[in-house]
Formats: structure tokens, sequence, C-alpha cells
């Protein structure tokens, strides 16, 4: 059985989520949850927030324990970017994207895949 979560529309690059993603896939949640609150990205808190929150979604609606999950799938996909223009020399201007991205992370009682 698996519980997910899903945060839409979050101000951090797609590219820079899943540098942190890729560090708690498949490892349990002390151990996720731990390398979340010891990193210094800007990504690091977001995910900390979807994952707790797939967590809570585990034990209440699913009635999983909270000691036997495992990180199962964390992924960003890119979300709707925001364009914005600043003014440069001579009347002219530079386009700046302000990328956004929606996190789901998935968490699960089994072992499927799990390093530990």
């Amino acid at each position: 059985m698996e519980a997910k979560s899903t945060a839409k529309i979050v101000r951090v690059s797609s590219q820079k989520a899943n540098l942190v993603a890729e560090l708690i896939r498949n490892k349990p949640i002390e151990d996720a949850i731990a390398l979340l609150e010891n990193s210094i990205t800007k990504s690091a808190p977001l995910i900390l927030k979807v994952l707790n929150s797939a967590v809570a979604n585990a034990t209440e609606n699913h009635g999983m324990l909270t000691e036997n999950l495992y990180v199962l799938e964390v992924y960003a996909t890119e979300g709707p970017t925001m364009k914005r223009f600043r003014a440069r020399a001579k009347g002219r201007a530079d386009q700046k994207l302000k990328r956004t991205s929606h996190i789901t992370v998935k968490v699960s009682d089994e072992k499927r895949g799990v390093k530990n």
C-alpha cells in the first residue's frame, strides 16, 4: 500500500528540486527527514513539507505505521513559468524566467527496491 502527497506551483526549478529528491529516494522515513533537515538547499524544506504530508496521509488515511514507511518515489516536474522583463540599455529588455515545479512524494510500507 502506498500514500501520496503533491505540492503544486512551488517557486523552485524542477532541476534543483530533483537534485535533492535523489538524496532521499528509496530511504527509510527517518533517514530522509534527517537528510532534508540538514540540507542547505532552498528546495529541502519544501520537499520536507510534502514528505511530512505524505507520512500523515499514510498514517491517518491508510493506517500504516510511521516506523515502517519508506520513500517510494520523489520527483519534481516542471510547473508553469512566470515570465518577467528587466529593463536594459537603449530601450531594450531581457526576459527573466521564474520557474516553478510540482513536487510529488510517495511513501510505502513495503520494501520495493529499497537500499539500506
